[in-house]
C-alpha cells in the first residue's frame, strides 16, 4: 500500500474529530414524546368507522330508520268517507252489432259480380249471379213432367165429371121408377077395393112393387158409394197434382238461388269470388256487417269472471258526455287469464262511432256504497296495500302504519281498517323510500 502523505493524513484526522464532536452534541439533546392520539391515530380512525357502521347496521335491523324527503316529490291525499262505486275500467273496441255470413244456396260458376266489397246494401240487393247448366236441365225435365201430370189430370177430371153426371142420371131414373111403382101400387089397391081387381092380381102387383123397391134402394146405395169413391179419388188426384206443382215450383225456385242476394241490410265487408270461379252449395263467400247499431268488445281479467253478468250497466264518456251501455254477452271461456265481454248501447251513441275505434268503458259491478276511500297511488305496488305512511297533525312527519285495502276502482281504494276519515297519507313516491319507518317532510 502507498503511504499517505502527511497532509492527507492530517486532513482525515480533522474530519473524524469534527464528526465525533457533532455526534456527541446531538446525543446530548432530548427528543419530545408523542401524544396518545398521535400514537394511535390510525387505529382510532378505523375503530370509529367500524363503530359507525355497526350502529348503522343495528339501527337498520331495528327498523327505526328515518328519511328526509321533499314535499314536492311526494303526493299527500286526504282520507275521506264518500260514495264508492265498484267498477272496471277497460278499453272497448267498436264492432258491428251483428255480422252475417253470405252463403251460396246453389252450386254454380260466378257469371257476374254486382256488388263490391265495402258497398252498402239493402236487404234483397243482388251481390252476384251464378250459372249452373245441370240445374237448368233438371228444371226443364221437372217442368215437362209437371205438364204431363197436369194434362193427365185434366183428362181424368173430364172422365170423372162425365161419370159423375151419369151417376146423377141413374139416380134420378131410379127415383123416378120407384115413385111410379108406388103410385101404381096405390092405384091397384083402390081398384081392388072397388072390385075391379082380384086379390091375386093385387098380390102380384104388390110383389113386383116390393121387389123393385128393394132393387131401387140397393141401386141408390151403390150410386151413393160410387159418388163418394169418385169424390175421394178426385181429392187424392188434387193432392197429387198440388204436390207435383210444389215440387216444380221448388225446382224452379232453385234457379232464383243462382242469384245471390243480401239477406239483410248492411255493409258488404268481405267478398271472396272471382268471375268463372265455381262455388259449392252452402259455401261462404262473404260477410255483411249490420250497421244500424254497434257493440263494444273488450277483455277483462279472470278476477272478475264471477261478477260480470249479462245486463250489468256500463258507460263510455266522450267529449264530456256520458253514453250508457249494458253487458249483452259474456263468453265464459278464459284465454291468457282473460275472458271476452260484449256491450251494446242502450240509448244515444257518440256521433263518431266507427268500426275499430276504441273507447274507455266503465263496467259497474254494483250500486255506490258509503266507504272510507283514498286515491290510487304507487304505494299499492310497493306495499301490496298492507301499509302506508300516515301524516302527523303538524304535517312534518309521516309514520308507517298497517292498513287493509278492500275493493278498488281505477281512481280509488276502499280502506277497511287502519285509517279514519280526516287522516292524511302519502300515496306516491314509494319507490325511493325503501323500508324506512318514518318520513321527515321538508
Amino acid at each position: 500500500m502507498d503511504k499517505l502523505d502527511p497532509e492527507n493524513r492530517n486532513s482525515n484526522q480533522g474530519m473524524n474529530n469534527s464528526f465525533h464532536e457533532s455526534r456527541d452534541s446531538t446525543m446530548d439533546k432530548k427528543l419530545p414524546k408523542k401524544s396518545f392520539l398521535q400514537k394511535y391515530k390510525i387505529h382510532l380512525s378505523v375503530g370509529v368507522v367500524f363503530l359507525a357502521f355497526l350502529v348503522y347496521v343495528l339501527f337498520s335491523v331495528s327498523g327505526g330508520r328515518k328519511l328526509r324527503v321533499d314535499n314536492e316529490k311526494i303526493s299527500i291525499a286526504d282520507v275521506a268517507e264518500d260514495k264508492f262505486l265498484d267498477y272496471v275500467d277497460t278499453e272497448g273496441i267498436v264492432q258491428p252489432i251483428m255480422t252475417i255470413k253470405l252463403n251460396v244456396m246453389e252450386a254454380g260458376m260466378v257469371q257476374q259480380i254486382v256488388a263490391e266489397e265495402g258497398a252498402m246494401l239493402n236487404q234483397g240487393d243482388t251481390v252476384l249471379v251464378l250459372k249452373n247448366p245441370d240445374l237448368e236441365r233438371v228444371i226443364e225435365e221437372q217442368q215437362d213432367e209437371w205438364e204431363k201430370q197436369r194434362i193427365l189430370y185434366e183428362e181424368k177430371k173430364v172422365e170423372m165429371e162425365q161419370k159423375s153426371i151419369l151417376l146423377r142420371q141413374q139416380t134420378l131414373q131410379a127415383r123416378y121408377e120407384l115413385s111410379r111403382l108406388e103410385k101404381d101400387f096405390e092405384l091397384g089397391q083402390e081398384e081392388f077395393a072397388m072390385g075391379v081387381k082380384s086379390k091375386a092380381q093385387l098380390d102380384v102387383q104388390q110383389e113386383e112393387y116390393n121387389y123393385k123397391t128393394n132393387r131401387t134402394a140397393l141401386q141408390l146405395e151403390g150410386l151413393r158409394h160410387d159418388s163418394a169413391a169418385t169424390l175421394l179419388r178426385r181429392e187424392l188426384m188434387d193432392r197429387d197434382l198440388e204436390r207435383a206443382r210444389k215440387n216444380t215450383a221448388h225446382v224452379r225456385g232453385r234457379m232464383d238461388n243462382l242469384v245471390v242476394r243480401a239477406p239483410i241490410s248492411g255493409q258488404l265487408s268481405f267478398l271472396k269470388a272471382t268471375l268463372g270461379q265455381r262455388v259449392g252449395q252452402s259455401e261462404s263467400i262473404g260477410e255483411i256487417k249490420v250497421m244500424d247499431n254497434f257493440k263494444l268488445s273488450t277483455r277483462l281479467s279472470e278476477y272478475y269472471i264471477d261478477r260480470i253478468m249479462v245486463g250489468l250497466p256500463a258507460s263510455v264518456t266522450y267529449q264530456g258526455e256520458k253514453y250508457p251501455l249494458k253487458v249483452s254477452k259474456v263468453v265464459p271461456e278464459v284465454k291468457d287469464r282473460q275472458f271476452e265481454v260484449e256491450l251494446v248501447f242502450v240509448g244515444e251513441q257518440p256521433d263518431n262511432v266507427r268500426i275499430g275505434k276504441s273507447y274507455r268503458v266503465q263496467v259497474e259491478l254494483g250500486q255506490p256504497e258509503t266507504a272510507i276511500v283514498i286515491p290510487r297511488g304507487d304505494f299499492f305496488q310497493t306495499t301490496g296495500g298492507q301499509w302506508i305512511y300516515k301524516m302527523n297533525r303538524s304535517g312534518d312527519r309521516a309514520v308507517r302504519v298497517p292498513i287493509t285495502i278492500g275493493r278498488q276502482n281505477p281512481t280509488r281504494y276502499e280502506v277497511l281498517s287502519g285509517l279514519d276519515p280526516g287522516d292524511q297519507v302519502v300515496v306516491s313516491g314509494y319507490a325511493n323510500f325503501g323500508e324506512v319507518e318514518e318520513l321527515l317532510i321538508k
